[in-house]
């Protein structure tokens, strides 16, 4: 088991609507389909999980609107804890298991 937790970060209505009015190809992000999992902090319940979730959020916020539109001019402003709650749907899943092998690597080192 690893000393990490995970979030997986959904797209909800207000990022769709978003990338929407980006790209008019009838393209748009699915929030049921295959996402991102980040490995955070390790939490213990509930209030310790949204205290790590706070922390990351604005990270978290920035590469999900990267992963759909690299132009930060065309990014909302002022992204608050309060609008990333509303923008994503967050899964917190509190046991990590590694059952590969090899060692973790980080191929941006």
């Amino acid at each position: 088991m690893l000393n990490r937790a995970a979030f997986v970060v959904r797209p909800a209505e207000p990022y769709i609507a978003w990338a929407k009015s980006l790209d008019d190809s009838g393209l748009t992000p699915k929030s049921d389909g295959e996402q991102t999992v980040y490995l955070v902090p390790e939490f213990g319940d509930a209030s310790e999980a949204m205290e790590v979730l706070e922390s990351v959020h604005a990270e978290i916020f920035a590469r999900a609107l990267e992963e759909w539109h690299t132009v930060e001019a065309d990014w909302p402003k002022n992204r608050t804890f309060t609008m990333f709650k509303e923008w994503f749907r967050i899964e917190m899943h509190s046991v990590v298991e590694d059952l590969c092998l090899d060692p973790l690597k980080d191929d941006e080192q």
